[in-house]
């Protein structure tokens, strides 16, 4: 395994979107071992998508509890939305941001369809902060940025030094 760099903005990396997944043999296994490794480097972090490790594959990590003894190390590969609720502002953190926090438009609640990171199909419901990183994890697929999605830059994105950070950030 090996931690691996993360692009911050304004890499234009970022701005690419991630190819399906088809081959789920030993390289992409290595990405996913390489991409758990690189989020536990990042204390607070909870979620990573390949793109911003250079990896142009539809795969992203998460962990909402990256600290308890135990890992709930989650994999999603070639993620879908395949439903959403009504809106909320969540505040969100970034590893390709590192000095900024945004409050970011997201469902409160969806569900996502998938594989796991050996092609077996899944589909997850979920809400609140898992909902949260989940949507901000795939926007990163599509090469879509938090501050894409902020309405305002004086009023929705801030330095982290001057706000206090929630339990956790996305990547």
């Amino acid at each position: 395994m090996a931690v691996l760099p993360i692009y911050e903005y304004p890499d234009p990396i970022l701005r690419l979107s991630a190819e399906p997944v088809t081959d789920f043999g030993t390289e992409f296994q290595q990405q996913v071992e390489d991409a758990i490794e690189t989020l536990y480097s990042h204390r607070g972090a909870v979620g990573l998508a390949a793109t911003q490790m250079g990896l142009l594959v539809r795969m992203f990590v998460m962990d909402l509890h990256p600290h308890q003894p135990e890992s709930d190390i989650k994999v999603l590969v070639n993620p879908v939305i395949t439903r959403s609720s009504r809106w909320k502002l969540a505040r969100e953190g970034c590893l390709s941001f590192p000095q900024y926090l945004a409050n970011v438009k997201r469902a409160k609640r969806l569900a996502v369809e998938g594989c796991d990171r050996y092609g077996n199909r899944f589909e997850w419901e979920l809400e609140g902060f898992a909902a949260v990183v989940v949507q901000h994890e795939l926007d990163h697929l599509d090469g879509v940025l938090m501050v894409d999605r902020i309405r305002s830059i004086s009023r929705d994105l801030r330095l982290r030094e001057a706000v206090v950070e929630p339990a956790g950030s996305s990547g």
